[in-house]
């Protein structure tokens, strides 16, 4: 009899450390996949505008027009093999940068930092990049990157639309400080 419940007690342990694995697995394969997501280039990029929250986001907005740029040339261009597979990557890509430039925005909103003159380009870029989402027919193997990408970019909308009028009452009452000239200075490109 204890040899049946030893022989028990290691499956269940097994069972629990399969579970953990392949936890562990899928939580390394996504990571893997979001960081896929940018170039070098423009990690770089998002390093160098990391203490000015106004040219970093715009450096979002940067690479998700090319990343609808690209689903653009791929949905009303000449047809080539492999074209849906590229069209349901350059989604997860958007997606991805997407869901980058929300906690952003959420950080930058929580923390009181002004953006004001970029929102309305978050804005107008949002209602574009739907377009671009929007644009390739309805096709199976894009399906569901595409529901993502557009979840995430109305929650991103939602957010930009929502801070403008959180700035427009919060800065004016209290309006941010001059530079003193001890700021850190702007990298140059």
């Amino acid at each position: 009899m204890a040899r049946w419940a030893r022989s028990i007690f290691r499956g269940k342990v097994l069972g629990i450390l399969s579970l953990f694995l392949v936890f562990f697995l899928a939580h390394s394969l996504r990571a893997q996949q979001r960081e896929s997501a940018l170039s070098d280039a423009e990690v770089d990029k998002l390093r160098d505008t990391a203490y000015y929250p106004p040219d970093r986001i715009l450096a979002f907005i940067d690479f998700l027009d090319q990343r609808t740029k690209g689903i653009d040339k791929l949905a009303t261009g000449k047809r080539q093999p492999g074209r849906d597979q590229d069209i349901h990557d350059l989604m997860e890509q958007f997606s991805s940068i997407a869901e980058d430039l929300e906690d952003n925005l959420d950080d930058y909103s929580q923390h009181h930092r002004d953006i004001r003159k970029v929102l309305p380009k978050v804005l107008a870029a949002a209602e574009r990049w739907g377009t671009s989402i929007r644009t390739p027919p309805d096709n199976e193997p894009y399906k569901i990157a595409r529901k993502f990408a557009l979840e995430t970019l109305a929650d991103i909308h939602e957010s930009a639309t929502r801070m403008v009028d959180e700035q427009k009452a919060w800065f004016p009452a209290h309006p941010p400080p001059k530079d003193d000239g001890r700021s850190k200075p702007r990298p140059r490109s």
